[in-house]
């Protein structure tokens, strides 16, 4: 049976906003499962995803297949969604406190004060979770293949998510942040020290354009075999072998843009890159030869992301790349701002 689950949050103008939520238990044993998508509002793929996974968790369920419970929030900020400006949606901030929507959760260090609808938001989110084992936060990055955040105590039991979802990188992560929802999910667990049947990952499905029919029929797919292959469904399935990279957090090598300008790539995601290879440049003057910045590696490595636009601020994160030595540029906390 689908219970609704949904609760609302204050809006920036004080009018409610529904957090469309649903649950779907069992009432039998079984692992308890947390899905949720468009914590970014303008990281649209997961929310698809979920459309498309709901229904063939409810037919399941009819069939007498569900063990435990899942809930599925398929689309999770109103606040974000709200935030239309300019034929754009703005979604990684809260614009009033200007507080990146995944940071700041109730329980971390991070939310030093109350922050008002969106303290009360994260609270409403954080509550819907905090029964869950296995939780699975859907965002999507700039451009990217798709890759997985796992802390370490879940490796290599996480191998599993990896492979259903077809992930190409796992980043390892182990310290505090600054209260991203994954964080805060796994903070009791990791004071009880008990990690057995539990699982808590930030999934990156791609770039923010790859939202399709195609991509969300495979993803939902790969996410029903993980839920059988963890016991929720009971149709039982054999994964394969994953084939990707574990790359602790140290390791990954994050690339910033020296000058604003025109950014060109002269390698594309998936590329193996050489240490101090070219993989892009910057022509800050377009008409003036002189002005153009070469960008290399820092280490050899998988290029897994990269800036979506091709006019860039300068600072911003051009791309991010695979490492096997510490990174020259993370000294602690997430790889995004």
């Amino acid at each position: 049976m689908i219970h609704d689950v949904s609760f609302t949050v204050p809006g920036d103008s004080g009018a409610p906003l529904r957090v469309p939520a649903w649950r779907l238990d069992s009432g039998l044993p079984g692992p308890r499962a947390h899905l949720q998508a468009g914590v970014h509002g303008d990281e649209i793929a997961g929310m698809l995803v979920l459309h498309k996974l709901l229904p063939r968790l409810a037919e399941a369920a009819a069939r007498g297949l569900l063990r435990g419970s899942v809930t599925l929030v398929p689309q999770a900020n109103p606040l974000g969604i709200a935030q239309f400006r300019q034929g754009r949606i703005l979604g990684r901030v809260h614009e009033p406190s200007s507080r990146n929507f995944n940071r700041g959760f109730p329980g971390s260090a991070a939310q030093e004060r109350p922050l008002g609808n969106l303290a009360v938001w994260q609270k409403g989110l954080a509550e819907l979770a905090a029964q869950a084992d296995i939780v699975l936060d859907l965002h999507t990055d700039d451009e990217a293949l798709p890759y997985l955040y796992l802390h370490q105590c879940f490796w290599p039991a996480g191998e599993d998510l990896a492979t259903a979802l077809g992930a190409e990188v796992a980043i390892l992560w182990e310290g505090d942040s600054d209260g991203a929802f994954e964080e805060v999910v796994i903070a009791p667990w990791l004071a009880e020290g008990r990690f057995e049947g539990r699982l808590v990952s930030t999934v990156e499905l791609r770039g923010q354009g790859d939202v399709s029919d195609a991509l969300a029929e495979r993803d939902a797919d790969g996410l029903y075999d993980f839920l059988r292959a963890r016991g929720l469904i009971a149709d039982p399935v054999q994964l394969p072998e994953w084939r990707g990279r574990a790359v602790p957090i140290g390791q990954m090598e994050t690339v910033f843009a020296p000058t604003s300008g025109v950014l060109v790539f002269e390698r594309e995601l998936g590329d193996f890159v050489q240490a101090g290879e070219r993989f892009a440049r910057v022509i800050a003057t377009p008409g003036d030869p002189a002005s153009e910045r070469a960008l290399v590696a820092p280490q050899a490595g998988l290029m897994l992301t990269r800036y979506r636009d091709r006019l860039v601020p300068q600072g911003a994160i051009v791309a991010k790349f695979t490492g096997s030595e510490p990174s020259s540029t993370w000294a602690g906390g997430a790889l995004d701002p």
